[in-house]
């Protein structure tokens, strides 16, 4: 072989692999993609269940809230004063304390920074017990890959329900 042969041998073979480091590189990035793209959905799927969190705990909160004002107003819930059917419409306010308490209730569960319109709730009373019922519609977060489908109430998913039991 000549000396000349063997340097183009010498130049072919780098020639022969251009484009290897390019190819690694957009393999490479479409794997740094892809991570990228679970990691935002991860962070989706927390984001979700913490706005879940947030509402069950004010559910919980509401709940507290017209117990309080129940005991405060002992006699007149006794008396059958705070009983309300279910119902998802915040209650006309009235003349007495009671009436003035579940409108303040309602209220303030159906706040958009609270549960929202889509809150629902019932106080029923046995004797000196109570059982308070708050439920809202939670399908913002769940991505309808649950297997107990939403209970369907007045045409509002109640996905998300917080039933306290008391005695005044």
């Amino acid at each position: 072989m000549e000396p000349c042969d063997v340097v183009k041998l010498c130049l072919r073979s780098p020639r022969s692999q251009q484009g290897a480091g390019l190819i690694e590189v957009l393999i490479a990035v479409l794997i740094m993609g892809i991570g990228m793209l679970g990691v935002a959905a991860m962070q989706a799927t927390a984001l979700r269940n913490n706005q879940s969190a947030l509402e069950r705990t004010q559910a919980t909160i509401q709940t507290y809230s017209i117990l309080d004002a129940m005991r405060a107003n002992r006699q007149r819930a006794l008396a059958g004063d705070y009983d309300v059917a279910r119902t998802c419409a915040v209650p006309a306010t009235g003349a007495t304390l009671a009436l003035k308490d579940i409108h303040a209730w309602f209220a303030d569960m159906q706040n958009s920074h609270s549960m929202g319109n889509t809150a629902c709730a019932s106080i029923a009373r046995n004797g000196n017990q109570f059982v308070i019922t708050v439920d809202w519609d939670d399908s913002r977060a769940s991505d309808n890959t649950e297997t107990v489908p939403a209970t369907v109430q007045d045409g509002v998913a109640a996905r998300n329900r917080v039933i306290t039991a008391v005695r005044l």
